[in-house]
């Protein structure tokens, strides 16, 4: 049995053309179109030059298609700009550690305040742990293989913690899970979700696990068991794009966190040494009456720079490193997501040519080709649809880390040349 909780602190538009979803058309004559590249992402670079909107209004191009689904809900999420809008609030807070017999672990608190019919009451309160979190993820990878579904943290955020029940690494997670269940929140498809649901809801949550793997949806069944070994012959343009940008973005990002790592390492090495430095001053200026008083200066000024470094340090650890393994994750996922798409185009292009090796006359193509076409389209739909998502939430997101951390710096340097 679970002990008794100790707690640890916490913390407390633009219009859209009608556009039908591929898979709401029941013509299977139109066959092309899916693999055909949009002129949009020809190159790599153009995924990042594009004209995306953010939460100020700014405008965006809306030529790739969505679900039928997400046309509506997306329609909603431009409209609800304004927060007062929105109708789906989830909160992470409230970290809290129990020790049983057979493990220690933390739970944090999920809040959840809607005004969806989907959801039985206004508000619900439950206690999750990171497996929880975990089994949600696998869970709507297993049901909506055609999104891009949110990273979740790393089993250790940063890289060397021993003491995973540190306040600070547990605020680190939380933070993080937060993030995590906020971006599920903001998407118009995930959020509806049913497993979503079950998670925000869910007073004994193991009682949903020991029912075993829930059925795929048939997209699901059909991406996890295709092409049987044949070779996709080429990804489209647009889809090409999109892989290298993403290599490209991860080898930089990963560049970037390791230099970061090690920035932190040597200011922290040198943070040890003008400890010792300062006080030095402080006892020398004891024997020497005449220089007591310029030698205690130095030695304040001292102190006021280790605190400075400090307060820059932490920031850089808890602020700067979480964002940049996010999107190095988040980077990953998307890259998964796009092998699932190759992976049903092999499909589809492997039955035309069964097809075709058959030289039979037939007045229109087998269902099974159709299908097989439709689940391509809708791939091609939402990916193009998350990957517009995402390329505005990472605008966002780095402007908001790089202009904090800007400001970070330049508070550092007017603390550290006060006289």
């Amino acid at each position: 049995a679970a002990g008794a909780p100790k707690p640890l602190p916490s913390s407390g538009p633009k219009s859209l053309r009608e556009m039908p979803h591929p898979l709401a058309t029941s013509s299977s004559e139109e066959m092309g179109p899916a693999l055909t590249p949009s002129p949009d992402l020809l190159l790599p670079r153009s995924i990042a030059d594009k004209d995306l909107s953010l939460p100020n209004g700014t405008p965006v191009d809306n030529s790739s298609p969505a679900s039928s689904s997400s046309l509506l809900n997306r329609l909603q999420l431009d409209d609800d700009l304004d927060v007062e809008t929105r109708d789906l609030f989830v909160i992470v807070d409230d970290p809290k550690k129990h020790v049983c017999t057979m493990e220690t672990y933390i739970t944090y608190r999920v809040t959840t305040k809607t005004t969806r019919a989907e959801f039985d009451l206004p508000e619900y309160s439950v206690r999750r742990r990171y497996q929880d979190f975990d089994w949600l993820r696998n869970k709507l990878e297993e049901s909506q293989p055609t999104h891009l579904i949110p990273p979740l943290p790393e089993k250790f955020v940063v890289k060397g913690v021993v003491d995973r029940f540190s306040e600070e690494f547990v605020e680190t997670r939380r933070k993080a899970l937060d993030k995590f269940l906020k971006r599920i929140t903001d998407h118009p498809v995930l959020s509806f979700n049913e497993h979503f649901n079950v998670f925000l809801t869910a007073k004994d949550l193991n009682a949903y696990k020991k029912q075993g793997m829930a059925l795929l949806s048939k997209m699901g069944e059909s991406v996890k068991y295709v092409t049987g070994g044949y070779k996709l012959r080429s990804r489209p343009l647009e889809f090409a794009a999109i892989g290298d940008y993403l290599d490209t973005f991860s080898l930089k990002l990963g560049t970037i966190d390791r230099i970061a790592q090690r920035i932190i390492k040597e200011q922290l090495e040198y943070l040890v040494e003008l400890r010792e430095y300062g006080p030095v001053y402080s006892t020398w200026g004891g024997l020497e009456v005449e220089l007591s008083e310029p030698l205690e200066g130095v030695s304040a000024c001292i102190g006021n720079c280790c605190t400075a470094l400090e307060e820059l340090s932490e920031d850089m650890t808890e602020d700067f490193l979480p964002v940049l393994r996010e999107y190095i994750l988040y980077a990953e996922s998307m890259k998964n997501v796009l092998k699932k798409r190759d992976q049903v185009q092999a499909e589809y292009e492997a039955k035309l040519e069964a097809v075709a090796l058959k030289r039979e006359d037939r007045p229109k193509v087998p269902t099974d080709v159709e299908k097989c076409q439709d689940r391509v389209e809708c791939f091609n739909a939402d990916l193009k649809a998350d990957m517009e998502r995402w390329q505005n939430n990472k605008r966002q997101d780095f402007r908001q880390l790089l202009m904090g951390m800007a400001d970070k710096n330049i508070q550092y340097y007017e603390k550290v040349c006060v006289t």
